[in-house]
């Protein structure tokens, strides 16, 4: 018998994040800008802070108790973070600053040892730039062409487009778990598996993905993961890539340096063990320590609860918004099918116009291209608004946001 999950009680969650304490503009503060961060929870500033103020040291070489405390608790950072995706490994997972150094680590190291003149990489039409641009550089050193699969009207991945370009001559696939523009869910375990069957390797930009549900790489078969920190409650500047550990393993580094090292010579260097071998440098060790206290804080919430949650709230604001006159939404997908994200347009109002207009109701909204201007001309239009939800938002706050936007309707006069 499968049971329903139980209903999040947000608004003592509400309690756990003091940004929510503020005001804006004398409003409450109505936050609805999750897809590009997400706020903190006390618990996550808390690991940060302690850090600093009790065991502030670089990790892994040193010889005394405090280093010892940093490495343990950097090290603890990293096995969370596999269990959260289900990685066979904590040696799978490899910090990086985010999901864009993450796809560039494996463009660049990966792309550059195996991508030759002829080769192709497969895109989508609802690319974020992180992956895109980084396959433009590394396809313009090595020779590799980029073809791209279009979406449907609904906003949906065209699969039938996705069998016809997926070839032979197709080594790597890089697709978005979950677009941050249309919300669409892409079907990551059927590509995964049609891209295994021609020998292609598959990267999943899970940032929109890891924050709102759950996620398992073993499940999806995929071949590299990437995610942010700070869209799950972490802290900025963190975020992780897992890879199969043979991939990894046959991979040269990224940058060059510190601990990712084994021995040094003039003549030869030697490197580390993965995932040492991608972490150069002193790493973002308060971060990492961070992105761990996150992981901590949505393992214990669960994230089925949150995914229902957010289906919840997309539902009701997908129905709400409807209402306003003029509106555009973009991407037909059923809320079962899609995150917490909504971009749409009324009339002719400029995008920014209008989250300025909100932002005097303390209504945070996202206007721009969103990083994917691809989409954008796709979809006929320079720019749009976007509101997207996560685990503190409430009906309440999307009745706020539309009846703000009835008004806005009125003041622009459409």
């Amino acid at each position: 018998m499968i049971t329903k999950p139980t209903e999040l009680d947000v608004e003592a969650l509400r309690e756990q994040f003091p940004i929510f304490r503020r005001t804006v503009r004398g409003k409450r503060l109505i936050y609805l800008d999750s897809a590009a961060t997400s706020q903190k929870p006390q618990c996550v500033i808390d690991a940060e802070r302690e850090f600093y103020e009790r065991y502030n040291a670089n990790v892994h070489r040193g010889a005394y108790l405090i280093a010892e405390e940093a490495t343990t608790a950097y090290e603890a950072a990293r096995e969370k973070v596999a269990k959260f995706i289900n990685a066979p490994s904590k040696d799978c997972i490899v910090f990086t600053r985010g999901t864009t150094e993450a796809i560039n680590l494996v463009a660049y190291s990966w792309g550059w040892a195996n991508l030759r003149e002829g080769d192709e990489i497969l895109l989508t039409e609802m690319e974020h730039h992180s992956n895109i641009v980084p396959w433009q550089l590394i396809a313009e050193r090595t020779g590799a062409k980029i073809k791209v699969v279009p979406i449907t009207d609904d906003g949906l991945l065209d699969m039938e487009a996705f069998d016809r370009l997926l070839t032979e001559r197709v080594k790597i696939v890089a697709v978005t778990h979950v677009s941050n523009v249309l919300g669409t869910i892409n079907p990551v375990q059927e590509i995964c598996r049609k891209a295994h069957e021609v020998g292609a390797v598959v990267l999943v930009d899970g940032a929109q993905a890891a924050p709102h549900l759950p996620v398992d790489v073993q499940a999806i078969d995929c071949d590299f993961y990437a995610l942010s920190g700070h869209k799950m409650c972490g802290p900025t500047g963190s975020g992780a890539l897992y890879g199969r550990k043979e991939l990894l393993e046959a991979m040269p580094p990224f940058l060059g340096g510190g601990e990712m090292i084994r021995t040094v010579t003039f003549e030869r260097t030697t490197f580390n063990d993965v995932p040492y071998k991608f972490e150069a440098g002193t790493p973002a060790i308060a971060q990492a320590i961070g992105l761990g206290a996150a992981v901590d804080y949505l393992t214990k919430i669960g994230m089925e609860r949150i995914r229902a949650h957010e289906v919840e709230l997309v539902a009701y604001a997908l129905e709400k918004l409807r209402e306003v006159d003029s509106i555009a939404i973009y991407g037909a997908a059923p809320p079962e099918q899609r995150g917490g994200v909504i971009a749409f347009n009324i009339g002719d109002i400029h995008p920014h116009d209008l989250a300025t207009f909100l932002d005097a109701h303390g209504i945070c909204i996202r206007a721009g291209h969103h990083c994917a201007q691809p989409l954008m001309r796709r979809l006929g239009v320079a720019a749009t608004a976007r509101a997207s939800f996560y685990l503190y938002n409430t009906p309440d706050e999307i009745d706020a946001l539309v009846e703000a936007l009835h008004q806005a309707a009125k003041f622009f006069g459409r």
